[in-house]
Order: structure tokens, then C-alpha cells, then sequence
């Protein structure tokens, strides 16, 4: 008798669909920005953030606290405290992320949901409003993943793809949303507000399954690299969640990815045809590319979507992933970076029919 190979579950992405809130705040605040440096510095942030390859950033913040004018959510007359901006972000978080969820084919049958969120804490979390606002049966399961920073995206799909290899039959709903902009802080450093003018508000909702076709999620990776873990730090304090982001991070990272050991662990047996790159800021994306020794187009897409939307933190590699699911890729690899200084990795191709 013959006997037949059983052939692997292969997770998929079935669909990604991405949300951004409507107020547009990346020209007010390069304003805001100036008027806490003084002349010559005000200069210098000008003219640095202008490279920066970000055209528009997204804010759940509006009208006048989106303007930043007196007497809004960052002009009152001291900095916001952490209660106030916790309380903004469990008004916002579930709209922003029921907002991504409503243009996906269906959420029905879902059997799992997990949720990345970096920039708030809530209870009952993000996952049981999510899932009663959507109605769906109360024994779903639910996974919370926070305060990973950029690279919980990444994290989000492993996490998904993990529970369909272990039960076939699962329909996952992974959702990242992030509201960095909730986040802001006062100061006169030129480096604080240069990290903080990247940063954005967005969403992404994903069904992962073993059915259909879709973009299948493969092996992941992690790395942390030595004697980097004060170069990238996200500290809770009185006044919000404090982001430290050093100007020795893009250089690290391409010493680091320059490495011929890391680069053969991140390319495997066959070089990505398409890479999913965070795009942390254009110098990250500049020393990825250059590390990687990656032709300029291979980062088209990280590109687009740091210009469109600025780092959305973990939403912000599941934007990449949508627009590259389009072109059907045989192969590539999703890397994220964040906090340790460490990175997160996973690969993906293709796929087509039933596991």
C-alpha cells in the first residue's frame, strides 16, 4: 500500500485592510515643534525634518487639539497627564481599529482574535471591546500583545500563524492599532522632537487562516543586538509614554545587518524576491537597504507608506504587507526593529488553494 505524505499547514493571510484617522498633522506639528527651540535650532529641526521622507501624519486628536491652539489637548497650560491620555486612547483605539476591521470580506466565524497595541492600557482591554462591539461569540479567544513597540506587527502575525498550525480550522482576527500621537512631550531637545515627528496614528485588521489563497506566513526570526539596549527606549511616566529614539540607531543597525551571518540567517536558501521593511524613519530604512546590500525599488513600498502615513509603530510593517500582498509574491521577509536594540522577522510567500 502507498502511503501518502501529509502535507504542512501553511497560514495565510487571507486580508489586510489598513485605517488611518482623517486629521492630517504632520505640517502643524513642525510649527509646534519650532516654538519650544530657539532660533538656530529651529532652523536646524526644520531642515532635518524636511528630509525625513514623510509628507503626512494621521492624529485621532482634532479640531482644535489637533491644531494644537491654546487651550487644547497639548496647549492647556501643562503637559497631559498619563490619565488623560489613557483616557483618549480607550475612546479612539476601538473606533480606529473597528474602523480597519469593517473593510475586511467578513469577520464571520472567527474563532480567535489577537490585538497589538503599544500606545495604551485599558480594562477591559482592546480585545473584549473589540470583540462585543462585533459581536462575535463569547468563547472566541483572545491574545493581547503591548508595549513590544515597532516591531509587535510582526509579533501579531507569528502569534496568528501559530495558533492556525496548531488548530487547522482556525479564523484569526490579528488587529494592531496604534495612537502614537497621543504621546507628545514637551522639550527642547532636538533629538526628542525629530524622533517624535515621525510618529502616527493607524490601524490594520488581518484574517489568517490555512483556507483559501493568500500570503502565507513562514518561519520567523529574532535577533537582539549587543550593547544596544539604551538606544531605543519607550518609558511610562506622569506625562504619557516617553519615546527615546537615538540618532546612533540607524548606523548600528547597518553595522549590524552588514554582518555576513545575519544577513545569511535573515536570507535563508533563497534572497527575499520582496522585503517587508519597517520604515522607522528614512535613515532606518537608508541603512537597511544599505546593510542588506538591497537595490533601491526593494523598498518602494516601505517608502510610500513612510511618506502616506509617517510609523504608525507595530500597524506600520502590516501597511508594507498590503500593499506588497497585491503582486502575489513567490518569497520575502517582513523585519521589524524596536526596542533592545532588537528585530523581529518573519517570512512569507504566496499560496494558493487549501492547506
Amino acid at each position: 500500500m502507498m502511503s501518502s505524505k501529509k502535507q504542512p499547514i501553511v497560514p495565510r493571510i487571507n486580508a489586510i485592510v489598513t485605517a488611518v484617522p482623517e486629521c492630517d498633522v504632520h505640517a502643524r506639528y513642525t510649527d509646534w515643534a519650532e516654538q519650544q527651540l530657539p532660533g538656530r535650532k529651529a532652523a536646524v529641526f526644520r531642515r532635518m525634518e524636511a528630509r525625513g521622507g514623510i509628507d503626512h501624519r494621521f492624529s485621532v486628536l482634532s479640531g482644535t487639539d489637533a491644531a494644537m491652539d491654546f487651550g487644547s489637548f497639548y496647549m492647556s497650560g501643562s503637559p497631559p497627564g498619563t490619565a488623560q491620555r489613557m483616557q483618549r486612547y480607550a475612546e479612539a483605539a476601538p473606533d480606529l481599529a473597528l474602523k480597519a476591521i469593517a473593510g475586511l470580506p467578513s469577520t464571520d466565524g472567527v474563532t480567535h482574535l489577537v490585538i497589538a497595541s503599544c500606545t495604551g492600557f485599558m480594562a477591559p482591554g482592546l480585545d473584549q471591546v473589540i470583540a462585543r462591539r462585533l459581536g462575535l461569540a463569547t468563547n472566541v479567544e483572545r491574545v493581547s500583545i503591548g508595549f513590544m513597540g515597532c516591531y509587535a506587527g510582526v509579533t501579531l502575525l507569528r502569534t496568528a500563524a501559530h495558533i492556525v498550525r496548531s488548530q487547522p480550522s482556525a479564523r484569526v482576527l490579528a488587529v494592531s492599532v496604534e495612537l502614537c500621537t497621543l504621546h507628545l512631550q514637551e522639550t527642547d531637545d532636538l533629538e526628542s522632537l525629530l524622533a517624535m515627528g515621525q510618529f502616527a496614528d493607524g490601524a490594520a485588521a488581518v484574517l489568517v487562516s490555512a483556507q483559501s489563497e493568500g500570503l502565507g506566513l513562514g518561519e520567523g526570526l529574532s535577533a537582539t543586538l549587543e550593547d544596544s539596549e539604551d538606544l531605543i527606549t519607550w518609558t511610562v511616566g506622569d506625562t504619557g509614554f516617553a519615546m527615546h529614539l537615538s540618532g546612533a540607531v540607524p548606523g548600528r543597525l547597518a553595522e549590524a545587518l552588514d554582518d555576513p551571518q545575519l544577513q545569511a540567517t535573515i536570507e535563508g536558501d533563497l534572497r527575499p524576491e520582496a522585503w517587508a521593511i519597517h520604515p522607522g524613519g528614512r535613515s532606518v530604512l537608508d541603512a537597511a537597504e544599505r546593510g542588506l546590500k538591497l537595490p533601491s525599488e526593494a523598498l518602494k513600498s516601505s517608502r510610500a507608506v513612510l511618506s502616506e502615513c509617517g510609523n504608525m509603530s507595530s500597524a506600520t510593517v502590516l501597511f508594507v504587507l498590503q500593499r506588497l500582498m497585491a503582486a502575489k509574491p513567490e518569497n520575502g521577509i517582513a523585519l521589524a526593529f524596536g526596542p533592545g536594540l532588537a528585530m523581529e522577522g518573519l517570512r512569507f510567500g504566496w499560496e494558493t488553494g487549501n492547506a
